[in-house]
């Protein structure tokens, strides 16, 4: 069976494309990621992405005049290497409306709360201000709005007494760690394993 094309675009350290990158080093798996790209030439996750043999690409968003420039690299870059499916893990840059049209069901995206709860930035603090008992984390279908789109999968952790916002995203990034893996196994259309504890599949 053919394995799915993968590009990953991250800008920070990378936990999550490593996550990935350790799920697509098993040959049964159903995806294998072929690209990595950066807007962040010393971003960690480049590291990770070459120690593992993948092919890495830094595309500076502050080397174009717009968004849709920038994106428009992307888009060629992505295509070049012959991907299928994109997934954001860490991507701090809002992509266009005519970049996700473009890859309209084939880009997907891990978002630290339980969507469409808490959507945006400082999700953690978000929960804890709101005094929720639980939180987590979403795989979702993007769409051009923010944090939207069908969602995939879902894992909730506990919101435990005493947490700040550093302890609960620990947490939380645990979660992530295992649900990527698994949601991104249940979009290649290969059969998912059975949940990790504490772990929520949601049909895609």
């Amino acid at each position: 069976m053919a394995r799915l094309k993968v590009g990953v675009l991250i800008s920070g350290r990378g936990s999550n494309l490593q996550a990935l990158l350790d799920a697509c080093a098993a040959p049964d798996f159903p995806a294998e990621i072929a690209l990595v790209i950066s807007n962040i030439a010393d971003a960690y996750g480049l590291q990770r992405a070459a120690s593992a043999g993948v092919a890495t690409k830094i595309i500076s968003h502050r080397g174009f005049a717009n968004r849709e420039a920038f994106d428009a690299a992307l888009d060629s870059e992505l295509r070049q290497a012959g991907v299928e499916l994109v997934c954001l893990a860490g991507f701090m840059r809002l992509l266009t409306a005519g970049f996700v049209e473009g890859w309209r069901g084939r880009i997907i995206n891990i978002h630290p709360s339980l969507l469409p709860s808490f959507k945006g930035m400082h999700t953690h603090r978000q929960a804890l201000d709101a005094g929720v008992k639980l939180h987590g984390c979403s795989v979702h279908h993007v769409t051009a709005a923010l944090d939207d789109g069908p969602i995939i999968a879902q894992a909730a952790v506990p919101v435990l007494p005493g947490d700040d916002e550093d302890s609960l995203a620990d947490r939380v990034l645990r979660a992530e760690h295992r649900l990527y893996p698994l949601a991104l196994r249940l979009v290649a259309g290969g059969e998912p394993p059975p949940p990790e504890a504490g772990a929520q599949l949601i049909g895609s």
